[in-house]
């Protein structure tokens, strides 16, 4: 097994339906720097933590469920580990599910922190919507979807890099956004 097919997880969610639009596959990252007070997955923090996954496997888990919509990388920080995720995330488009991948760095932290060897900008490039920003207590509201505080942001990626700086949306699309595979 490749290592950079190796995933880090603190647990999967086989069928979610709080981690983004329509019926989801939730994979949380292992290992986040941002240790936001009131996080709601304080156990994903310690990078030494969770479970070494081969990545095909759980590509296999999720391409077996017909309902689901998408994909959704949490956490943790899923840039702490994006050269498998992305990875995981192309397979998913392979299959047409889109994908979700939440992020406490701002989407333009992650433009500037791109580098080839850290795997940011392809995470990035394989993410139809990004929530970005770390969760703040003092702006925690049970009444944004799929968002625990009011400063995080619904970022279509692909319509931020037509535009060149980040396009919030207000809600998700109700059509798949998964893209479809090379050749079709």
């Amino acid at each position: 097994m490749d290592s950079s097919d190796v995933l880090r997880v603190a647990g999967l969610e086989r069928e979610s339906i709080v981690d983004g639009p329509g019926v989801r596959f939730t994979v949380f990252a292992q290992g986040c720097p941002h240790a936001c007070p009131g996080c709601h997955n304080p156990q994903t923090h310690p990078p030494e933590g969770g479970e070494p996954m081969d990545i095909h496997g759980i590509f296999r888990n999720m391409a077996q469920n017909p309902l689901l919509r998408g994909v959704t990388f949490s956490g943790g920080e899923p840039f702490m580990q994006a050269k498998p995720l992305a990875r995981l995330g192309e397979m998913a488009h392979g299959i047409h599910l889109d994908v979700v991948t939440y992020s406490g760095y701002t989407y333009e932290q992650i433009l500037e922190g791109a580098t080839p060897q850290n795997g940011w900008g392809d995470l990035l490039a394989q993410t139809d919507w990004l929530i970005d920003g770390p969760f703040l207590i003092g702006q925690k509201s049970l009444d944004l979807a799929f968002r625990g505080s009011r400063n995080q942001r619904i970022i279509d990626v692909a319509a931020s890099a037509k535009e060149g700086r980040a396009v919030e949306i207000q809600g998700f699309s109700p059509r798949r956004r998964g893209r479809a595979p090379a050749g079709k």
